[in-house]
């Protein structure tokens, strides 16, 4: 057995151990900042809202990057970047889904602010980028027309 195997025995065993005995709940080591009312919310405004924002401002600091046309709206690339300093939380927001929140990063101090993930996308839509940065909510759009839906469609 090799070494990286025997230490991941060895964690899942521990976190198995302290769920078991109650030394630990689910919440306290995974999505411990989930917040149902951030993913509920239905635009930008009430996202940054429910985020404890009042307001944010279009920055040329924050880049969004996805295809200007998605064959398919199940499995659409984008990624976020952000040249603004202290950037800690990241967003992707896609305006005409059911749920606007499709994905949320916090970003730890010191590393490089970008994120690269797939969204579903029921249709042609905005497609948002959230950014928290020194305090401040910062936003870049980009439109991603969808020709085959990803939410059902």
């Amino acid at each position: 057995m090799n070494q990286s195997r025997r230490n991941l025995m060895r964690i899942t065993s521990v976190l198995g151990a302290a769920f078991a005995a109650g030394l630990l709940k689910p919440s306290d080591v995974f999505a411990a900042e989930w917040s149902q009312k951030v993913f509920d919310a239905k635009s930008l405004e009430a996202v940054v809202k429910e985020l404890g924002g009042d307001k944010f401002v279009i920055s040329p600091d924050i880049s969004i990057t996805g295809p200007d046309i998605a064959e398919n709206g199940a499995v659409v690339p984008v990624s976020v970047a952000s040249k603004a300093p202290n950037t800690d939380f990241m967003a992707i927001l896609v305006e005409k889904n059911p749920n606007s929140m499709s994905a949320s990063f916090n970003i730890p101090p010191g590393t490089e602010a970008a994120v690269t993930t797939r969204v579903k996308m029921g249709g042609t839509s905005n497609v948002h980028a959230l950014v928290r940065a020194d305090g401040k909510w910062l936003v870049a759009s980009k439109e991603i027309k969808v020709t085959l839906g990803g939410c059902g469609g």
